[in-house]
């Protein structure tokens, strides 16, 4: 029995030890502190094991249709994802080729020689590459918001009623991969830029790869930000850093919420544009859908169906069944 135990224990720690196994622990780190954090700051005099379990998983929100349906589609979605993310590589390699072959058009080939970079422009490439993802992300957002057939897709993620953390998942496998393309575009201009002017394409290449796995690490807090834990960095930090709370306003149905917090990580694109909008101190939302059509969004097979029988309406491929197409109030549609 011990034997078995510290062959499982072995097992256990040889998977924990790997890049993926240390992102989960970081990750489900990460949500016990912001559970910790909310927990203190809503029940000063009343700690206790029950009391933050209620607090850490209250049984009305993970009981809900809208948490099923929610659990189910991340499932399905682990089936589409080696397609879901060729995108995004295709889309950063194909920009960052197009500006570094436009710069040679334009100057002439680059004349600094091939040598790995040192650390302070690694860390100034780093920081520009997830910049320019946070403003890609920010920009494609705001589209989702404004063009009728790209809400079809992205009412997917609008349709749930609780967060449940995987909620961050509830993305229409269309909607995935044209966000995927996208996303591509702008860091990979600023790829081509930096490897055109200072890099090494083999040490871009590689430490490429790292970026895009620093993103991933800091976009964490997108599991933490797609749960009921309202957990906001405090009035300074979230001048910069968008909080958890912040996007849950996102999701709110109340009209004066429609179209505000778009950004990711990131809060200055929103303070930029004028999109940004300061939740009160622990302001409770209702998520989901205007005029209850979230209601028609709550299974594995409406998700993944319901936004292209909308489409189809919208191209006139299709008539209308009912009341199958919903105007869309935030781009001021009355149809």
């Amino acid at each position: 029995m011990a034997d078995m135990i510290n062959r499982l224990w072995g097992l256990a720690w040889e998977h924990l030890s790997r890049e993926d196994g240390i992102t989960l622990v970081m990750l489900w780190a990460t949500v016990l502190f912001a559970a910790i954090v909310t927990y203190i700051r809503t029940s000063p005099d009343r700690w206790s094991l029950r009391g933050f379990i209620r607090h850490f998983l209250p049984a009305e929100i993970f009981r809900h249709p809208s948490a099923r349906a929610d659990f189910w589609f991340w499932l399905s979605r682990r089936i589409f994802m080696p397609l879901l993310v060729l995108p995004l590589v295709v889309s950063t390699v194909a920009a960052g080729k197009f500006a570094y072959w436009v710069l040679t058009a334009m100057i002439g080939p680059p004349t600094h020689p091939p040598a790995a970079a040192g650390p302070m422009l690694l860390i100034a490439f780093t920081v520009s590459m997830l910049i320019a993802y946070d403003l890609s992300y920010y920009l494609y957002h705001r589209m989702q918001h404004r063009i009728p057939i790209l809400w079809e897709l992205h009412k997917v993620h609008h349709s749930a009623q609780v967060m449940v953390g995987v909620t961050k998942d509830r993305v229409h496998p269309i909607d995935e991969i044209m966000n995927h393309w996208w996303d591509g575009l702008i860091p990979g201009l600023c790829y081509g830029v930096w490897m055109f002017f200072a890099l090494d394409p083999v040490e871009v290449t590689v430490f490429g790869i790292n970026v895009y796995a620093l993103r991933n690490i800091i976009l964490m807090m997108d599991f933490v930000r797609h749960t009921h834990l309202k957990l906001s960095y405090g009035r300074h930090l979230s001048a910069v850093l968008l909080s958890p709370h912040y996007h849950q306003l996102h999701h709110s149905i109340a009209e004066k919420h429609w179209d505000k917090n778009f950004g990711l990580s990131l809060s200055i694109w929103d303070r930029m544009f004028g999109t940004l909008v300061v939740p009160e101190p622990d302001e409770d939302f209702v998520f989901g859908l205007t005029d209850d059509e979230h209601d028609e969004y709550q299974s594995l097979y409406r998700l993944h169906v319901v936004p292209l029988r909308k489409i189809a309406v919208r191209l006139g491929l299709t008539r209308p069944k009912g009341n199958l197409i919903r105007p869309n109030r935030h781009a001021g549609e009355t149809v």
